[in-house]
């Protein structure tokens, strides 16, 4: 009973980050905020992965402690932007400033390392 009430948890603390995933990423609004100067990060998701929760949690304090990022996110199962960003995994960080790619990243989530990535693009 133990265990099952263990993994009862285990599930229900993954369907939680779940939740908070949404595709925010559109390509108007992309090319836009790089024809504006910003500094653009795009992250990839999965629904159910703990490690891209961890990564958006770090990138939304990010964009609050960062006034001149803007931020999208993207389910990496929608081919049509993971194909334009040639990503294949979730959990990638890419950075762009002077509409080109500066960083990427797979599978990072400390606030230190993705800090020192935003802050040597700026």
């Amino acid at each position: 009973m133990k265990k099952f009430i263990l993994f009862l948890c285990f599930v229900l603390a993954f369907s939680t980050k779940a939740i908070s995933k949404e595709t925010t990423y559109n390509k108007e609004a992309f090319d836009k905020a790089l024809s504006d100067g910003k500094v653009v990060v795009v992250s990839s998701w999965i629904k159910y992965c703990t490690s891209c929760a961890s990564q958006m949690k770090v990138l939304n304090k990010a964009k609050k402690d960062f006034n001149n990022i803007e931020y999208f996110t993207f389910d990496v199962k929608n081919k049509e932007i993971a194909d334009f960003f040639n990503i294949k995994y979730q959990t990638t960080l890419l950075i762009f400033k002077d509409n080109k790619e500066v960083y990427r990243s797979i599978g990072e989530t400390t606030k230190e390392l993705i800090y020192e990535a935003i802050n040597s693009s700026i």
